[in-house]
């Protein structure tokens, strides 16, 4: 199925509204979607015969910086059976008016592989899976502070005694200032 295909299947299927930006060049063509529609959509995708995206071949945050005021959650979406592929995209506020993390529906439930692919956005991006059934971090401790992946992350100059903060040298290279 062709990209406009998929397109025109899901504004049958869901409305205009759910379908908040295209892009149809580059490697892979994206939707971006409703954050409301994601979970619909998803499922849609994975269980309807003539879709079928049965692998969720990988789930990304981006950090679309302070100026844009944005993060991004990419699904890379493939059907075996038919060979063929969909990226889809929710773009969330980075923050939210109280504070918290920026919140976007778990897809655990329809592709087992959104598991860890969303503890780690949590982990490394700050992106909270409503629903996710054993959201807490993957690669760093749980008290750790922050998530170091976006583009305003500070930092902490030490964790339980361990400086953990490091210069960078001329030549861009990390190196920690003080190796006595």
């Amino acid at each position: 199925m062709t990209f406009s295909e998929l397109k025109s299947l899901l504004t049958q299927e869901f409305g205009m509204e759910a379908l908040v930006a295209e892009e149809e060049l580059g490697l892979m063509p994206n939707l971006t979607i409703a954050k409301e529609f994601l979970v619909p959509i998803c499922d849609f995708l994975r269980n309807d015969e003539r879709t079928y995206f049965d692998s969720l071949s990988c789930l990304t945050a981006l950090d679309n910086g302070p100026s844009a005021d944005t993060l991004e959650v990419a699904y890379n979406l493939f059907s075996i059976p038919y060979e063929h592929s969909l990226c889809l995209k929710v773009k969330v506020p980075r923050q939210t008016q109280d504070e918290t993390l920026p919140e976007v529906p778990s897809v655990s439930r329809i592709w087992r592989t959104a598991d860890w692919h969303e503890r780690e956005a949590y982990d490394l991006m700050g992106v909270y899976f409503h629903g996710h059934a054993d959201l807490r971090r993957i690669l760093l401790p749980e008290d750790w502070e922050g998530h170091p992946l976006r583009k305003d992350y500070s930092e902490q100059e030490l964790y339980h005694g361990i400086e953990v903060k490091y210069g960078v040298n001329a030549e861009g290279m990390a190196q920690n200032t003080d190796l006595s």
